[in-house]
């Protein structure tokens, strides 16, 4: 889950240079938007497979039922949180610009409650 929100974080920050670059009203060197997305989609992917995983390691490692602590509710928030922001963002490769702003705010709340799940992780650790 480390490299997957390492990989969230190298994308939120291209991210955020594609908005300052376009606040700016400049041209964004080419390749930036690519860069983005060249992370951001795998980032979402294994966040998604990490969330799986979480459930399956708590019934059959440890012997818990799934999905009784705060880190499982916590990572809910940001896995939902992460699927909107993908959502939004495949809305912006189809051309709706008028998700830009949502999906830069979404991405934000994703990421912070990704660190929020990672947090709340530590109590579970052997």
């Amino acid at each position: 889950m480390l490299a997957s929100l390492g990989l969230a974080g190298v994308a939120w920050r291209a991210g955020m240079h594609l908005r300052a670059v376009r606040r700016r009203r400049t041209r964004p060197r080419p390749g930036d938007r690519a860069r983005h997305l060249r992370v951001a989609k795998p980032a979402v992917a294994l966040i998604g497979i990490g969330f799986v995983a979480g459930p399956v390691s708590m019934v059959f490692l440890r012997g818990s039922a799934a999905f009784t602590t705060a880190h499982a509710a916590v990572a809910a928030v940001a896995l939902m949180s992460f699927v909107a922001t993908a959502v939004l963002g495949r809305r912006l490769e189809r051309g709706t610009q008028s998700a830009r702003e949502a999906h830069a705010i979404v991405g934000t709340l994703a990421l912070l409650a990704a660190i929020a799940a990672l947090g709340t992780g530590f109590v579970l650790l052997p």
